[in-house]
């Protein structure tokens, strides 16, 4: 096998030219075989199979600098600097992280997870150079997707005043997760089209030309008004405009053509974009049919494309998808925003049945959250569904255009809390931290499939921000008996007894019932509290409960620092109660990637952990 050959970084480089081709096929069999074993980001990586063999065979590791915006397509780079071994455990705790790690190799130049960073990490890679008078190149790898994102704007921007090199490669699959959206990918699916400027310089005067009586005069015209012929027929003007050279496009599956363009552009004295094709999941045929369903899959047979052992339950992603659509049969002021994710946050049916009154505004969260806010001022009620880690990105927005003025926009906030296998860069964890933090601004969580429905009806008919987030997985069906109203502020007592209290929020139900059930077969009293609101917190029912108790715990999926906990353990102190409070929540630190069991282990999220800090707690109290 020719991948044998690559042990290290710059390996690829010793290669006979016969050999790059079939190479290419080994790699993508290879990617095949592995992901289909331990699941991962397939259809991107295959997508750029040859174009990352054109840059590493331009370029120099780990000299030469290269960004990958969100990283997931990373996969062919790790192959080809000597990680090979490591797609054995890929994703999994311990093992090898399924997006760029500078801890991982040298060649990772800059840790990436989410989209339209590259270009800005990429520039200040460059000033770096610049000033410390080195001559790398660095070169910073995005998508068409990623390029909805305001952030690659302002760093395009700054880029266009540089006067040193800095290579952009726009990989452009007509993809991010969804299919693309917006004016951008409606620009690119024209210069797709195009032809190359080269090849149009050609021929152009000849056919003018041929025009009886009147092209000499035509030639003559163009020629005084070059730029104007330039804004009509040359492919890139939008970044010629702004001070970049544009090259291509090129085709991103020919090694050829990519070793030219890539050669051209490391001979500019400024910032140059490469514009390249390429085709997301390439070589394997239910990919390339499908490429949103193996952006991010989990194992599959390789023969039928159909995942292995996936569960049949509902997902909380599920539920809330079948409600809000339920809510917008009954209230036509209901719609609904996604930032390219219509699939993964469950908004798909909602378009499908109410397309005039969905919206996927692209990979921008932070516009997202404001145009909901128009929405809101308008009359209607915006239901703005996002990724825990991905509605980081709009806090301002959440400060500044929605709670500022308490506009009723409802944030659905999916995959909150552990993720898994995507890592830190993913983890759900900071939600009930940020947003609690933000005047007028209301959070939830449910505890199981139905709370969820209820809050989401609760929710949308709420005249104030609102956020209810819950997490990614099959949607918990236990403590289906205990389904109360749900009231402005309100905790739900589950159990009520005396002395040991212990306090969760949303999908933690399951393990402090756990926990519970533990205490009472061991003879002690214990409560079990449903949070149910973040903020505000239920401070009559602490009250009332530290009267008869002695102890509390909080249980939460999230950090520490500004949860829950941190919320209910203030009031106990400043209203001076008898009570000790036990928080239980991640750590101050970023979770790496691995299964959500493994990592709740690590970080002391379960039963036997939690009943032995209780124990400890409870009985140095006597």
């Amino acid at each position: 096998m020719i991948l044998e050959k690559i042990q290290k970084e710059n390996d690829i480089q010793k290669l006979e030219s016969e050999e790059l081709e079939p190479l290419a096929e080994e790699i993508r069999d290879f990617l095949i075989h592995k992901i289909s074993k331990t699941g991962g980001h397939l259809a991107s990586n295959l997508g750029v199979v040859e174009l990352t063999m054109a840059l590493h065979l331009a370029f120099h590791l780990p000299e030469d600098k290269m960004i990958w915006d969100v990283g997931h397509q990373s996969y062919t780079h790790k192959m080809l600097t000597g990680r090979k071994e490591g797609f054995d455990d890929l994703r999994t705790y311990g093992g090898m992280s399924g997006f760029p790690k500078r801890a991982e190799s040298d060649c990772d130049a800059f840790d990436t997870g989410h989209s339209s960073t590259s270009i800005s990490a990429g520039l200040g890679l460059v000033k770096a150079r610049d000033i410390q008078g080195e001559n790398h190149s660095v070169i910073s790898i995005i998508g068409d997707g990623s390029l909805t994102g305001g952030m690659a704007y302002e760093a395009l921007n700054n880029a266009a005043s540089l006067k040193s090199n800095f290579i952009i490669v726009l990989n452009d699959n007509n993809m991010s997760i969804s299919p693309n959206v917006g004016g951008m990918s409606q620009y690119l699916n024209g210069l797709r089209t195009a032809n190359a400027y080269t090849e149009l310089k050609k021929g152009i005067e000849d056919s003018l030309l041929k025009i009886p009586g009147h092209g000499q005069k035509i030639v003559t015209k163009i020629k005084k008004t070059k730029n104007g012929i330039k804004q009509l027929f040359v492919p890139g003007m939008f970044f010629e405009d702004m001070g970049i050279t544009y090259l291509g496009p090129v085709d991103g599956h020919d090694l050829h053509k990519l070793a030219t363009a890539f050669q051209e552009a490391k001979r500019m004295k400024h910032a140059v974009l490469v514009h390249v094709i390429t085709k997301k999941g390439k070589g394997y045929t239910p990919a390339e049919q499908n490429p949103s369903k193996f952006h991010g899959t989990g194992p599959f047979e390789i023969e039928t494309g159909k995942l292995v052992a996936s569960s049949t339950k509902d997902s909380y992603t599920d539920v809330f998808s079948k409600v809000i659509c339920d809510c917008a049969k009954k209230d036509d002021k209901v719609v609904a925003i996604t930032a390219a994710m219509a699939d993964g946050t469950g908004l798909s049916k909602f378009a499908k049945h109410f397309p005039e009154r969905f919206f996927d505004v692209g990979i921008a969260e932070e516009h997202a959250v404001t145009f909901a806010a128009g929405l809101a001022a308008g009359g209607l009620k915006p239901v703005v569904a996002l990724y825990s880690s991905f509605m980081q990105r709009a806090f301002d927005q959440a400060i500044h255009d929605v709670c500022l003025q308490k506009l009723p926009v409802t944030f659905a906030i999916d995959r909150a809390g552990l993720v898994g296998s995507d890592g830190e860069t993913h983890q759900g964890l900071f939600d009930l931290s940020f947003l609690s933090l933000i005047p007028n601004m209301t959070v939830m969580a449910p505890k199981n499939r139905w709370e969820l429905a209820d809050m989401i009806r609760f929710a949308v008919d709420f005249e104030a921000p609102i956020t209810l987030r819950y997490p990614r997985g099959s949607a918990y069906e236990g403590l289906k008996e205990f389904r109360s109203e749900i009231k402005y502020g309100e905790c739900e007592i589950i159990y009520e007894e005396e002395d040991i209290a212990i306090f969760f929020v949303g999908h933690m139900a399951q393990l402090a019932q756990n926990v519970r059930t533990k205490l009472k077969e061991i003879g002690y009293d214990c409560s079990l509290i449903n949070a149910r609101f973040v903020k505000p917190i239920d401070t009559k029912a602490i009250e009332l409960l530290s009267k008869t108790h002695r102890y509390f715990i909080t249980i939460e999926e999230n950090m520490l620092s500004g949860g829950y906990g941190a919320a209910l353990l203030s009031y106990v102190s400043n209203a001076d109660l008898p009570v000790k409070v036990r928080n239980i929540g991640i750590p101050d630190e970023y979770v790496e990637h691995g299964s959500v069991d493994l990592l709740r282990d690590e970080v002391g999220l379960n039963q036997e952990m939690i009943l032995k800090q209780i124990l400890a707690d409870y009985n140095g109290l006597n």
